[in-house]
């Protein structure tokens, strides 16, 4: 077992909007076509300063394990050493 877990950053569209957001796993999947991604990072939650995009984001993600991207709405995926601060923003 590896001390370090792997981190990924994945940029996608969904409905005139761009995604961004960190997760633990990503892969290919059992679904043609779709980019599978699962173990969904967040910030600290102990933060004062909330930032109302990253707030959205864990509202709409709450109960979520794992979920599919089309392939052609992925903009890009980066394997990132820590995670920043997930957000949507206008495409």
């Amino acid at each position: 077992m590896t001390t370090k877990q792997r981190l990924y950053r994945i940029s996608f569209r969904s409905q005139d909007q761009v995604y961004e957001i960190y997760a633990r796993h990503v892969s290919h999947g059992e679904m043609m076509g779709f980019v599978e991604v699962e173990k969904l990072v967040f910030g600290e939650k102990s933060s004062v300063v909330l930032d109302p995009s990253e707030e959205k984001l864990k509202h709409e993600f709450a109960n979520v394990e794992r979920f599919y991207v089309p392939l052609h709405a992925v903009i890009r995926i980066d394997e990132v050493s820590k995670p920043g601060s997930p957000r949507i923003h206008a495409a």
